[in-house]
């Protein structure tokens, strides 16, 4: 990579968040728009609301399932392409699939188009990440990966309050057109502002297959989609749950989203940091915390301060571990750099479609809105368990921090 002015740098590194904010305001928004989809796309809004907000649901749960299927098949198959090159047909591709998204007659079809949309998100995520590192320089892994995902926090603080108050104003659809603009827009600052990167012509589909061969790579991707399920599991009904729940109305909604955001945005820097000093401190206390939110969330959100100051510290303890995730990933990855950083990703979103099928099966039993709060906290404490025991391993085996291949005795 050539070297860079400061205000190339910067913009270089504003561009990449950028991306990420656009995926996180169709991914997150669409938590805010799930009661107006909900009530046009399904029969029964009006006299079953909790059956058809949980049947809306899945519309979560496809897009998790694109990331999920199309991070690992993406990196794969663009092993060999410039990093650069990639992030701009990613982003294209991410515009398709939201304008696809808008333009969805039915429930059917709203749903591929939310599958073919969630396909790009993990990879570019992947290529994001490696980029901002190349760009931090060396020993600053943990903050460049924090810089690509601010994005996605700073979505919620912002995008996503937009994006609901754009669509309760004029219709879900423009939320999901507005978002197609800004990954157009991202796309075409990325040809000015990133740098290009050579592809490497060593690499293929194979040898990145090879990475699926460790058993502490898959052990790490569990523990990630276990402690984040949680997080989903409230995060997705939120919408419903300050209307139902706290008593409040749904003007109050863009308000909940954006103390969500701003405490992953808080949680993300934090986590950038402090996952450069001490990786496995920082992930192993970040889950144990997140949990403990949850069950707070459980035991007090009926009250609407409590269901604030809970949804802040679910956000903030729920970034904070993250980036010490994905920094662990890319290195039980080997060589394979950009699958370990888009299995972050996958791992993320099998925690999404886990989340969301959970609290909507706690919902549509009567549960009510608090109690998805108690069972994502046991699948995130679960994922901690898996996170503990990936460590230990690892430190029977470590991993070289210089060649980020394991050592072998």
């Amino acid at each position: 990579m050539p070297q860079l002015t400061p205000g190339r740098r910067i913009l270089a590194l504003i561009t990449l968040a950028l991306g990420g904010f656009a995926i996180g305001t169709t991914e997150f928004a669409t938590m805010g728009i799930l009661p107006l989809m909900a009530s046009e796309l399904t029969d029964n809004f009006q006299t079953q609301p909790e059956q058809s907000i949980a049947a809306a649901g899945w519309l979560i749960t496809w897009y998790a399932v694109g990331v999920v299927v199309g991070a690992p098949v993406l990196a794969m198959a663009t092993a060999r392409f410039s990093q650069s090159k990639l992030a701009i047909v990613l982003l294209a591709a991410l515009a398709f699939g939201n304008l696809l998204s808008a333009v969805a007659p039915e429930f059917f079809t709203l749903s591929i188009a939310r599958f073919i949309a969630g396909l790009p998100h993990g990879a570019y995520f992947g290529v994001a990440s490696l980029l901002a590192a190349r760009i931090m320089g060396p020993g600053k892994q943990g903050a460049g990966i924090a810089i690509a995902l601010s994005g996605l926090t700073i979505a919620n603080v912002i995008g996503v309050p937009l994006g609901t108050w754009l669509g309760q104003l004029a219709g879900w659809r423009w939320t999901y057109a507005f978002v197609a603009v800004l990954f157009v827009l991202a796309m075409i600052m990325t040809i000015i502002a990133v740098p290009r990167v050579k592809g490497d012509p060593t690499r293929s589909a194979l040898a990145e297959l090879g990475a699926f061969r460790s058993a502490r790579l898959w052990l790490v991707v569990a523990a990630g989609a276990l402690s984040l399920a949680g997080f989903f599991t409230v995060y997705s009904y939120v919408a419903e749950t300050v209307v139902r729940e706290a008593g409040l109305t749904a003007g109050f909604i863009p308000l909940a989203l954006a103390l969500v955001g701003v405490g992953m945005t808080l949680g993300n820097i934090a986590g950038g940091w402090a996952s450069d000093r001490a990786m496995e401190r920082t992930a192993v206390a970040g889950v144990g915390a997140f949990v403990a939110s949850l069950l707070l969330f459980w035991a007090t959100a009926a009250n609407p301060v409590m269901l604030f100051a809970s949804l802040f510290l679910i956000g903030f303890t729920s970034s904070s571990f993250t980036p010490a995730i994905q920094s662990l990933l890319i290195r039980t990855a080997g060589r394979a750099k950009l699958l370990g950083a888009s299995m972050n990703h996958s791992a993320f979103n099998i925690g999404n479609s886990i989340g969301a099928w959970l609290g909507g099966i706690v919902i549509a039993g009567g549960l009510g809105y608090l109690a998805p709060g108690l069972f994502g906290a046991m699948a995130s404490a679960l994922g901690l368990v898996l996170l503990v025991i990936a460590f230990a391993r690892i430190r029977r085996k470590p991993i070289d921090p210089i060649t980020e291949e394991l050592r072998i005795p």
